[in-house]
């Protein structure tokens, strides 16, 4: 049952983010947006194992609110965002995680990624690409502004993460995410690859 409404829940996420695809695979959504699947997407999945706990934290960061600590993602591993709640920003803020070197991500390119968002207020997971352990495929022009900021000008294969205002993420909320007014999101990204 918890399996079923997670998912249920991720759906109606990626849906309301107004993502296009949730499976860079999926030759029906490329043919009605147009596009045609990423050619450098990777074809692995999201790690789904637990993050590593005792890894140092990729970045230690205080808001305007209590703290986080996000723990990069690994081969075998989710990435895991330590929450000292409410967690708010003032400004959406971006740190990379991890570099890369592949090309760089243009802020109308259709990208596929891995992710993990966190609400700030209390600290729950309320989306995973992760737990899904598939990637997910989108044009940036069509999710919430700070998902955008944290990925356009990066390069293809870098890991971010984004500390997003309410501004930046859902201002009115998003109840059947669990989201709030107001709330505070993180979210933490592996850009595996873009087009256009």
């Amino acid at each position: 049952m918890f399996t079923v409404r997670r998912a249920a829940l991720a759906s109606t996420l990626l849906l309301t983010m107004a993502l296009s695809a949730c499976n860079s695979t999926d030759d029906a959504t490329s043919e009605s947006t147009g596009q045609a699947a990423a050619s450098t997407v990777a074809t692995t999945d999201c790690p789904s194992g637990a993050p590593d706990t005792s890894a140092t934290p990729a970045w230690e960061f205080s808001g305007a609110t209590g703290a986080i600590a996000v723990i990069a993602p690994t081969d075998d591993a989710a990435p895991g965002v330590e929450v000292t709640t409410p967690f708010s920003v003032d400004e959406t803020t971006v740190q990379t995680l991890e570099p890369a070197s592949g090309a760089i991500v243009e802020d109308t390119a259709t990208v596929s990624v891995c992710y993990l968002g966190v609400n700030g207020r209390d600290g729950s997971v309320f989306d995973s690409s992760y737990e899904r352990g598939a990637p997910a495929e989108f044009p940036l022009d069509g999710v919430v502004t700070g998902f955008q900021k944290a990925i356009a000008g990066q390069n293809v294969g870098a890991t971010v993460a984004v500390a997003m205002t309410s501004a930046d993420g859902y201002p009115q909320g998003n109840p059947q995410a669990g989201i709030q007014q107001g709330d505070t999101l993180v979210f933490v990204i592996e850009i595996l690859g873009a087009e256009g």
